[in-house]
């Protein structure tokens, strides 16, 4: 299959950019059907050949005959490059802290966390170094780091489910994306690559798309054509993923597909509802969030976590503060309880937002 690509700048039908630089051609002379483990490890590996400061490091990673990370993303990497898969104790403190060296030295690190619950045992040595070296350096240092971090409730218990977008999108120095497709998963790898400063890059355990020993319960289908030329997604952009008039929706990773489920089932009910997949958490786009908004009228974001001090209550007060005089409604967050997340299959059904709840949310704002 032959693709062409000729258009100004900005997002095609689905919101994907699919190249950075004027004048906006690009050439595809066939495309695959990844998912999102498949993307990001396709993307790692060339990215690997070509640049041979780039190694991985974490728990897991490089197991002969393993399962290549907890959720398959690095699965026969540590054939092709023995040297620069390495595996590491159950110590994230010290991975960390060896990555971000190596980093400042001229490496670029991939760091594999098993569970993005743990980065809170590397939160000094990411809070505290990686965010701040190039800072108090004046310039002089950098710390290209590339973190990946799975989250989400997925049937493990609240020390391995949590949503930590929160703790990281207020922190100076270090970048955040959450992609909730293979196509951006790929193209925000590779962008985070190409970066002097720390990308933090969070993955939902329900998009990856792995199969077999990792296949996960209540999977939602994520894959994507990727082409086999290169290309990036650039940091700092969001998607619009559903065009509408009457109201936006605004969500990230496994909470994006939700809100296109919900858009979809209103558009039954005649509500024309916008869906914007944020996908970068610091910086975030501002510029096509406050589009939407000012256009509709209303927002909606939904978010897998705790309400309060979330990022959707982030975002809610940018919105009031570029777009007070366009509202028609108060801002309205979906989000899951102030609680742990429970255990127990029905419980934490009940604890995440669902396309049901978005709807009602959305049927709200409308009505009020």
């Amino acid at each position: 299959m032959s693709m062409r690509e000729t258009r100004a700048p900005g997002p095609d039908a689905k919101g994907l950019y699919l190249t950075t630089t004027p004048p906006y051609t690009r050439e595809y002379s066939s495309m695959k059907h990844l998912s999102i483990a498949e993307a990001l490890r396709e993307g790692i590996a060339e990215e690997m050949a070509r640049n041979p400061r780039v190694f991985c490091i974490g728990e897991d990673i490089g197991v002969p005959g393993g399962w290549g990370g907890a959720f398959t993303v690095t699965l026969g990497l540590e054939q092709r490059f023995p040297d620069r898969i390495l595996d590491t104790p159950i110590a994230e403190g010290g991975f960390f802290g060896a990555a971000i060296g190596a980093a400042v030295m001229g490496m670029h690190p991939i760091v594999d966390v098993q569970y993005g619950d743990f980065l809170l045992c590397a939160m000094d040595q990411l809070h505290s170094n990686a965010s701040m070296l190039r800072y108090m350096s004046g310039g002089t240092l950098s710390v290209p780091l590339v973190i990946r971090a799975p989250v989400g409730a997925t049937g493990r218990g609240a020390q391995h489910a949590r949503n930590l977008e929160r703790f990281f999108v207020g922190v100076p120095g270090i970048k955040v994306v959450a992609p909730s497709t293979a196509y951006d998963a790929k193209g925000l790898l590779l962008a985070a690559l190409r970066e002097p400063n720390p990308v933090l890059i969070f993955e939902h355990k329900l998009l990856y798309g792995s199969k077999g020993a990792r296949a996960e319960s209540g999977a939602v289908d994520a894959t994507s054509d990727i082409p086999d030329a290169e290309y990036v997604v650039p940091l700092g952009r969001a998607a619009v993923r559903r065009p509408g008039t009457q109201v936006t929706l605004l969500a990230w990773l496994l909470m994006a597909h939700y809100a296109q489920a919900a858009a979809a089932q209103l558009a039954t009910e005649g509500i024309d509802a916008e869906v914007i997949d944020v996908r970068s958490l610091n910086p975030f786009d501002d510029e096509t969030i406050a589009a939407s908004v000012r256009k509709t009228g209303r927002a909606v974001i939904v978010e897998e976590g705790p309400k309060t001090g979330g990022v959707a209550a982030e975002l809610a007060a940018r919105i009031m503060e570029q777009c007070a005089d366009s509202l028609l409604a108060p801002v309205v967050r979906v989000a899951s309880p102030d609680v742990p997340v429970p255990f127990a299959p029905v419980l934490e059904n009940a604890y995440r937002p669902d396309p049901a709840r978005i709807a009602a949310a959305v049927r709200q704002v409308l009505a009020g």
